[in-house]
């Protein structure tokens, strides 16, 4: 049996993984009833606010998207959600991991990143449902003197 304080410690891990940080601006996309809650509940409590909705017009620091194979165009969503992204934030793309039902394959989510002009930095493995895919701005070449 689990202790309370070590559930607790777990779900913190969590979002130190996403890399989320007290007082950072963290908006929810894609939300569903399928969503992992012990994730959701774990970034509010690490960055100390609630999630902002899909309708927050807010500069934000932090993107978390829950992505189905059945959401439609990825590369849409990830143009339409950079709009209030920060200059060094990052979007988190929450699929069902391989074999779940709406499964995304992870060239579908590397294709749309290109496309979007977004980098894939890591991948990580969240709770037993969902994996995330790290997705930033790319960094511009630096040019040779």
């Amino acid at each position: 049996m689990v202790a309370a304080e070590d559930a607790g410690k777990n779900e913190t891990d969590v979002a130190e993984k996403l890399d989320i940080e007290p007082d950072m601006v963290v908006q929810e996309i894609g939300w569903d009833e399928d969503v992992d809650d012990t994730v959701r509940e774990a970034i509010e409590q690490r960055c100390g606010g609630e999630l902002l909705d899909e309708d927050a017009d807010e500069v934000v620091d932090v993107v978390l998207l829950w992505w189905r194979d059945e959401d439609g165009d990825l590369t849409d969503t990830l143009l339409d959600i950079m709009t209030p992204l920060a200059e060094e934030g990052v979007i988190w793309v929450m699929t069902p991991k391989t074999g779940r039902e709406g499964h995304v394959e992870p060239s579908d989510i590397a294709e749309a990143a290109a496309t979007s002009n977004l980098a894939q930095t890591s991948n990580l493995s969240v709770g037993d449902e969902w994996t995330g895919t790290r997705l930033a701005y790319r960094k511009p070449a630096k040019t040779k003197r």
